[in-house]
């Protein structure tokens, strides 16, 4: 009789629910639900449908009752950096903000009224970015003070999920560190930081490790779902759980959690704090087993999927691709440049990039996507020279997890650019990695290292020579 683990997958534009078990060594996957996802605009600000998203996480455990099967467990995984707040009975205060909204525009002159940027990245190892933890609390502070002294818990996105759930508060430590308010040498909060910023210490709930059950489902929510369950928190983090993911035995796997973003980078059993690394921009992101993610941020296929949206609707990504491979433009974008992050028109942008470069303006959807394609592959390129550089390791290969390892044209385009084998696969790598933490919880597989293996026996994986 197979033990069945759902994974509640939740990205910036999608959210699904996929089934796991194994069966004969290997793990097998169904997908029962899938419901949109995005920012919606609401009192000036992008902020995140919470309401919607709840519903949906409870149609989709639906779906298995209907089915008549009864997970052993359900655990949620999500972006990083984003919060909902509760004061004390409970009651969300506020909308649940989103990274892309643009309160955070001049949030880090607060935080450098206490300390530097090198003392911050010293510090914590997390790189800059305006969206994160540390300078969303800034922007509250500044903007809406009598909110945050209202709040008596701050929960990660996928935190309040699993609280909705089984009521149990606490934060997952892989999405809490993408914050840049956890110590690397402690794995915990950094109360020091944290004090000396003004924010009020009683918001931040536990650490938990990957893998934690956090308690039983909630009595009025398994009579509409029809069975109980454990809740389980996985690694929350999307990219952690994807990293989990990455079918390698190797102890530091080189790695493209490709998706809306691109996250690339190796595992460390020890943070890289240095000026070095801060200077490349590269981040130590909480992992699974309290290894560290040192990865950096790249914009990703969200360049992609803004310009299918504004000029290329009635086309699939296959086909998009497929045009784009067949162009003779060679014109290239800093991809990961801050003006791509949320632009009015991304299809001008890049465009307008390319003009003020002097290099040659992209007509159409097929020329505009070879340029970001092509400029994706560039920064893969230069990102593994300075991981090299910084680990003073060698890597021959990059595996790319997750849904753009589906990308035929970029998969391609980054073996050649990087001279380094592709090894693209698993797709549904988040979902994948999130039911593997529950299974390891509940004894089905050993450890990282037995996930890993059976995921490699268990997904195809494509190779491209460089």
């Amino acid at each position: 009789m197979s033990r069945y683990f759902l994974a509640v997958d939740i990205g910036a534009s999608s959210g699904r629910h996929i089934l796991f078990w194994l069966e004969d060594g290997k793990m097998r996957q169904e997908e029962i639900y899938r419901f949109p996802n995005g920012n919606v605009k609401k009192n000036g600000h992008l902020i995140w449908d919470v309401e919607s998203l709840s519903g949906h996480i409870v149609e989709g455990m639906k779906e298995c009752g209907r089915r008549g099967i009864t997970p052993v467990s359900v655990g949620v995984d999500t972006w990083g950096v984003d919060f909902v707040l509760l004061d004390k009975d409970g009651k969300r205060l506020g909308d649940a903000v989103g990274y892309r909204d643009s309160r955070t525009d001049r949030a880090d002159e607060y935080v450098k009224r206490f300390l530097s940027e090198e003392e911050l990245y010293a510090r914590t190892g997390i790189q800059k970015q305006k969206f994160n933890t540390i300078y969303q609390l800034a922007a509250l502070k500044e903007q809406e003070p009598e909110l945050l002294a209202k709040a008596d818990k701050m929960l990660m996105m996928p935190d309040y999920f699993h609280w909705m759930l089984c009521g149990h508060a606490a934060t997952e430590y892989t999405n809490a560190t993408t914050g840049q308010l956890v110590s690397p040498k402690t794995f915990d909060w950094d109360y020091e930081l944290i004090e000396k910023l003004g924010y009020p210490k009683k918001i931040f709930q536990p650490l938990v490790a990957p893998g934690t059950v956090l308690g039983d489902l909630k009595p009025e929510i398994a009579k509409q779902v029809g069975y109980a369950c454990k809740i389980v928190a996985p690694g929350t983090h999307d990219t952690a759980s994807a990293v989990l993911a990455v079918p390698s035995q190797s102890d530091a796997p080189l790695y493209i959690s490709s998706g809306t973003w691109s996250l690339m980078g190796t595992e460390l059993h020890e943070a890289i704090c240095t000026p070095q690394a801060q200077k490349a921009n590269l981040t130590n992101e909480g992992g699974y087993d309290r290894r560290f993610r040192f990865l950096k941020n790249i914009m990703g296929l969200w360049m992609i999927q803004s310009v299918k949206k504004e000029i290329g609707q009635d086309l699939s990504f296959g086909e998009i691709a497929d045009g784009a491979a067949k162009t003779q433009i060679t014109s290239l974008v800093p991809a990961n440049d801050d003006r791509f992050l949320a632009p009015e028109n991304m299809t001008r942008e890049v465009q307008a990039a390319c003009r003020e470069q002097g290099e040659q303006v992209p007509e159409g959807i097929f020329e505009t996507a070879s340029v970001i394609y092509r400029s994706l592959a560039k920064c893969y390129a230069e990102t593994i020279e300075e991981i090299e550089a910084i680990t003073g390791k060698h890597y021959d290969a990059v595996h790319i997890v997750g849904g753009g390892s589906n990308a035929d044209y970029l998969n391609r385009l980054t073996a050649q650019a990087t001279g380094r084998k592709v090894l693209a696969g698993p797709g549904e790598a988040t979902a994948i990695g999130n039911a593997a933490a529950q299974m390891i919880a509940a004894g089905e597989l050993k450890d990282r290292l037995d996930a890993r293996d059976v995921i490699g026996k268990s997904f195809a994986i494509r190779v491209y020579e460089p």
